[in-house]
């Protein structure tokens, strides 16, 4: 009987091999992560960069691709132009996040256009932000985290506040 249920252990390992892993963060993990980026060398960069991609559901490029224009501090307001056909929109920018915005630009010392700069002066890159975000989630023991699992998890927690899922989906 036992070797009966060995076999049976084994063919349900293989049909469930193809489905994925958990790809999003709760919230105790997510407030883990962004402690941790705010502890690095470049901890007031990281950690709005990853605080942004989480509140906004933003795609790796689009978070790159921010621009100084696009945050209007005084209106606590920010656009996001969205890639992949998504609804570009203007969205609100809330406590903890605007005072991370205001700390940044206190910070920088440059009047480039772009939101999140490297030490070269140089818009971040695709692989930088991946490294960003993989190396915080690393930092916070969190596993196998990336910075697109910030995206889901954005929209696990608006789900989480009732928030129309088709609505979601178009971001």
């Amino acid at each position: 009987m036992s070797n009966r249920q060995n076999v049976k252990s084994e063919e349900a390992r293989a049909a469930d091999s193809h489905e994925r892993g958990r790809d999003y963060l709760g919230q105790p993990q997510i407030d883990r992560l962004l402690a941790t980026a705010k502890k690095g060398r470049h901890g007031i960069r990281d950690h709005l960069l990853l605080l942004m991609m989480f509140r906004h559901g933003l795609r790796v490029c689009e978070a790159s691709g921010l621009r100084r224009e696009h945050v209007d501090p005084a209106q606590a307001r920010v656009w996001i132009s969205r890639l992949k056909n998504g609804l570009s929109v203007e969205q609100p920018i809330v406590g903890d996040e605007l005072r991370a915005i205001r700390r940044w630009f206190a910070h920088r010392d440059d009047a480039l256009p772009w939101l999140f700069v490297s030490e070269r002066k140089q818009p971040l890159t695709r692989q930088a932000v991946n490294y960003i975000g993989k190396a915080a989630g690393t930092r916070a023991d969190l596993g196998a985290a990336n910075p697109h699992m910030l995206r889901h998890s954005c929209g696990f927690a608006l789900a989480n506040k009732g928030h129309d899922l088709r609505l979601i989906q178009q971001h």
